[in-house]
């Protein structure tokens, strides 16, 4: 079953790709042997960071990418 091709564009949310680029460089930076766990210990650290009235790295992305 083939699918057709669309038009549709797909926009990356504003501050996503800081957001990655971060988690780039720290999986660069420790080498973990399991990324996505890591990942996910990233991502806890960065959402308990937020909610404890710290930078949200998200707005913070966002702002850098305007």
């Amino acid at each position: 079953m083939s699918i057709a091709a669309s038009n549709t564009s797909m926009r990356v949310p504003a501050g996503f790709r800081n957001l990655l680029e971060g988690l780039a460089r720290e999986v660069l930076r420790e080498q973990p042997s399991d990324v996505v766990a890591f990942a996910a210990q990233y991502f806890q650290r960065l959402l308990e960071s937020r909610e404890a009235g710290g930078i949200d790295p998200v707005a913070w992305g966002a702002m850098l990418e305007d």
